[in-house]
């Protein structure tokens, strides 16, 4: 369920992610992501041609699948119901969602599991993994240098001083 976030995450927010040499927004491509991400895989996860080719065409199956329940469940969270009924259901609705989602990934890796060798797969989900927080890190990256040119890029976790919303000694409204 975390990588379904993660991936829908960096989906959306990938739009900011694209900017040209001069500073100018691109438009996003679901086409240039989805080519970095396979080219990704197979390098991470040491694909040979091959594998990639029986591979790639099951993996955006299952992609277009978790899409649709990704859709389903963005169209729950849009609005929040207004009776306890409505809330309810939405919240049964989200449930089912997620189990099916599992279920579907489940089932895809044991297809996965048909086509190569189990630790090919392990590496090829280890990939996908670090390919979403790498461009996670890189919408956020770009994000700052939008927001604050110029400004030095920090480490996750890593102390700003003088960064807004940190705290400073002798700031008005900071406890001491």
């Amino acid at each position: 369920m975390k990588r379904m976030y993660v991936c829908i995450v960096v989906a959306l927010l990938a739009l900011g992610v694209q900017a040209q040499e001069n500073n100018q927004p691109q438009k996003f491509s679901p086409e240039k992501v989805d080519a970095e991400l396979q080219q990704f895989i197979t390098s991470e996860a040491k694909l040979t041609p091959q594998e990639a080719a029986k591979f790639f065409p099951v993996y955006k199956e299952m992609q277009s699948k978790q899409r649709e329940l990704f859709n389903r469940q963005k169209d729950l969270a849009i609005k929040k119901p207004q009776d306890e009924a409505s809330c309810q259901k939405a919240i049964r609705d989200r449930d089912t969602n997620e189990l099916e989602m599992k279920r579907i990934q489940k089932a895809y890796h044991e297809r996965f599991l048909e086509m190569m060798p189990a630790s090919k797969v392990y590496d090829v989900l280890q990939a996908e993994d670090r390919f979403h927080r790498r461009m996670l890190k890189r919408w956020s990256h770009n994000m700052t240098q939008q927001r604050f040119p110029g400004q030095q890029s920090f480490k996750p976790g890593q102390w700003q001083p003088g960064a807004p919303g940190q705290w400073q000694p002798g700031r008005p409204g900071n406890r001491k």
